[in-house]
């Protein structure tokens, strides 16, 4: 039937309420996710179905009074009913609203059928605002949470909620982590990042320092052990970082202990120009040497642990062999005759010593460790037995 406005207006008011039952009828029956809901919640949603009622008579009444009312009726939602129903959700329930709309007031009045479609329009770009917000918001509050949580970790600061705060992030790494550290590219592509060490079955928090970029990397626990290992991975990274060193830390347990191989990996890239062909990336425990003469106490303790002593307690030959070795230039002969034995034996020596402590003494690199680790040693009082 043909309605002048003004009657319209009028009879949209006075089916107002019978709407609102209509909806809530419709939404208990065609939807599954709102049956479920908490009452509360489902009084919340109630109240934002008949807030698109109201927000539609007026909107009807004037459409260009006010062009976005229809995000008002998102107003009237508490924010966890935000959190709580998806966008997904909010779509089905705008699309009941529009087929009771359609069913009840189209159906009476055909003349209303593009009015409610050009509202349904409003509302659902309304929709996708709020939520879209909403990610933002959620958004920048992670980059922050993640920022404190990354400069905790280089900190060294212990901090109970690390975990917590972890988990908030969405953080996945369950096993062994590792930090890496690099100069900062002048756009950090953090999707990228996170990309790519999925697929290395890892999880990562980045942080920016100053010009330095900084990633844990934790590893995500699978039923079969990741063929990938730190350095691995750290290679996959390699591009997301810009021109400079790139320096691994040590591994450790979990992130709760991360910031011991922060430590290292920040020891490590501030000494690394001073290995002329350091590879990218590099272990921190690459450049012992360097960060010994730098004055880290860290790694002059790993040095004499790993090197030093085990040569020690082993046998004072080994001991003496590689110290004659080392200082004759690494010239079998000339340790041969200072030591009164044969070629063969200095030779058979160094195979020992390799096997021992994993180090070959007759490259140049591993040499060089091997001559500050005994330096090392002899300064802090051990003495080989004579």
């Amino acid at each position: 039937m043909d309605r002048t406005k003004a009657q319209q207006l009028a009879w949209l008011r006075r089916i107002a309420g019978d709407l609102s039952s209509q909806v809530l009828k419709e939404l208990d029956d065609t939807l599954p996710w709102y049956r479920t809901m908490p009452p509360s919640r489902r009084a919340a949603v109630g109240s934002v179905a008949q807030s698109g009622i109201t927000s539609f008579i007026e909107w009807y009444e004037d459409p260009d009074a006010q062009p976005w009312i229809a995000a008002d009726v998102f107003g009237a939602a508490p924010r966890e009913l935000l959190r709580s129903v998806s966008l997904q959700q909010t779509l089905q329930l705008i699309r009941v609203v529009v087929e009771v709309y359609e069913r009840r007031i189209a159906g009476e009045d055909t003349s209303m059928r593009e009015p409610i479609l050009l509202y349904s329009r409003d509302i659902a770009f309304a929709a996708a605002d709020v939520y879209a917000r909403a990610a933002e918001s959620r958004g920048l509050w992670d980059a922050r949470l993640e920022a404190l949580v990354v400069d905790s970790i280089l900190t060294g600061e212990y901090d109970e909620e690390l975990p917590s705060r972890s988990a908030a992030l969405g953080w996945a790494g369950h096993g062994d982590c590792a930090v890496l550290v690099g100069v900062a590219p002048p756009q950090v592509d953090v999707d990228v990042i996170r990309r790519t060490a999925r697929h290395h079955d890892a999880d990562v928090l980045v942080g920016v320092q100053g010009a330095r970029l900084v990633i844990v990397i934790g590893r995500v626990i699978t039923d079969e052990e990741s063929p990938y290992s730190f350095l691995d991975i750290a290679g996959s990274l390699e591009g997301s970082f810009g021109p400079g060193h790139l320096v691994l830390g040590d591994p450790v347990a979990s992130v709760v202990e991360a910031s011991r191989s922060a430590k290292t990996a920040l020891a490590g890239f501030a000494v690394a120009k001073a290995w002329r062909s350091a590879p990218r990336p590099v272990r921190a425990d690459d450049l012992l040497p360097e960060r010994a003469l730098a004055g880290d106490p860290i790694a002059r303790q790993q040095l004499v642990r790993t090197i030093y002593r085990p040569l020690l307690d082993h046998s004072s030959d080994l001991l003496t062999t590689l110290w004659a070795y080392l200082d004759n230039g690494r010239s079998l002969e000339a340790t041969a005759r200072e030591l009164f034995v044969h070629p063969n034996t200095v030779r058979y020596r160094l195979k020992r010593i390799s096997e021992l402590i994993g180090w070959d003494a007759t490259g140049a690199r591993e040499s060089f460790m091997l001559h500050a680790a005994l330096i090392l040693g002899a300064i802090q009082g051990g003495e080989p037995r004579r």
